[in-house]
């Protein structure tokens, strides 16, 4: 049995909520000159004051108002909870974007139940723009006005417009094999939305998104709005999403099942 739908109303209004006050801590670090630490002692990914600041405002907010909540961010890691909830922070998805300068880097806030994704935010507050998905439909908030969200898939893959972050995520010869063959057969392809583009499939813009080697923070926020807009969204293997890996999103089932026939050749 799974949550009660009035419940839900409340926590998906929450987590507008808990994008909406995370904002103060970002904004004042964009194009702005913040220091940037890299987590990594081999390769690069980064870290910024605005990482953390907004993480921490998300968890003192949901650990005043649902204290037996559990908590996963990508900053602070794990707080088990006691209840059957438990929130998915993302505080800034696509810090190269943001330290870049670009506007595609977003906030992703997640509830699941019981392991699974039940309402999802993608909050991009420099253009004002808000996506968020639960079992009630799929919205973008812009301007203060809710627009339904519907998918609107191409005919085949050789129409479809595919988006991915960047090439160097495919590191295996496998991962590296199946993005070209998608750069060879899809009508076009683009890089470096990161979160923005999963939520462009389900605003109808966007036919597939895919990426290779995702965390659960990174794609549980999205499935959602994804699925509430008639898409469909699983790792390559056909598995749920929620704990990231191989992912790909797509606007209908034969596309799904066309690309994913891409990988067996």
């Amino acid at each position: 049995m799974g949550p009660d739908p009035r419940e839900l109303e409340g926590l998906l209004a929450f987590a507008l909520h808990l994008a909406e006050q995370s904002e103060p801590a970002i904004l004042p670090h964009f194009r702005a000159a913040t220091a940037v630490t890299n987590k990594l002692e081999v390769d690069f990914d980064p870290v910024t004051v605005a990482d953390t600041a907004a993480e921490t405002v998300m968890r003192q907010l949901i650990g005043q108002r649902f204290p037996d909540h559990g908590i996963y961010g990508e900053e602070f890691g794990i707080k088990e909870g006691t209840s059957p909830y438990t929130w998915i922070l993302d505080p800034i998805d696509g810090t190269r974007s943001f330290i870049f300068g670009s506007v595609v880097w977003t906030t992703l806030i997640g509830l699941n139940y019981e392991g699974t994704p039940v309402l999802g935010v993608m909050n991009q507050p420099y253009v004002r723009e808000t996506f968020f998905g639960s079992p009630a439909g799929a919205f973008c908030r812009r301007d203060g006005a809710d627009r339904r969200l519907s998918v609107r898939p191409a005919k085949q893959l050789s129409e479809a417009l595919v988006t991915t972050t960047a090439p160097s995520l495919y590191k295996s010869p496998q991962e590296a094999a199946f993005l070209e063959r998608m750069k060879a057969t899809a009508r076009n392809i683009r890089y470096d939305g990161d979160a923005y583009f999963y939520s462009l499939v389900a605003a109808g813009q966007v036919d597939i998104a895919l990426d290779a080697g995702l965390q659960s923070y990174d794609i549980a926020p999205l499935v959602p709005i994804i699925e509430a807009a008639g898409g469909i969204v699983s790792t390559w293997s056909r598995e749920p999403a929620t704990h990231g890996g191989n992912i790909i999103a797509a606007a209908s089932k034969d596309l799904y099942e066309e690309a994913l026939t891409l990988l067996e050749d």
